[in-house]
């Protein structure tokens, strides 16, 4: 079945760094788009950063220079290497995979809890 897990979460001071790794199987993960959201207490859930399966890359505007989506389809994971920790990057992190085709597909991890605080 397909599962995505994530890990690399934790508690770290504003100028710090993270690194999350999202480990997938029972997909082609080489042929889906990945990304990472997040979603923090009282607020809804919104897109940090994706890759297509061709390596493109796109950022939310609150992490660009900041934060760095890559992908091993080999290992068949997604990274999101995190600098520059702020306290507003308090949240917990989603790994997602999707696909459209004819049909559409749609994977949710079951997410990693980021607190950036002194």
């Amino acid at each position: 079945q397909v599962q995505l897990v994530e890990s690399g979460g934790g508690l770290v001071q504003p100028g710090g760094s993270l690194r999350l790794s999202c480990a997938a199987s029972g997909f082609i993960f080489s042929a889906y788009t990945m990304a990472w959201y997040r979603q923090a207490p009282g607020k809804s859930r919104e897109l940090v950063a994706t890759i297509t399966s061709g390596g493109s890359t796109n950022y939310a505007d609150s992490v660009k220079g900041r934060f760095t989506i890559s992908r091993d389809n080999v290992k068949n994971t997604v990274f999101l290497q995190m600098n520059m920790l702020k306290p507003e990057d308090t949240a917990v992190y989603y790994c997602n995979a999707y696909r459209r085709t004819l049909l559409e597909y749609n994977y949710w991890g079951q997410g990693t809890q980021v607190i950036v605080s002194s």
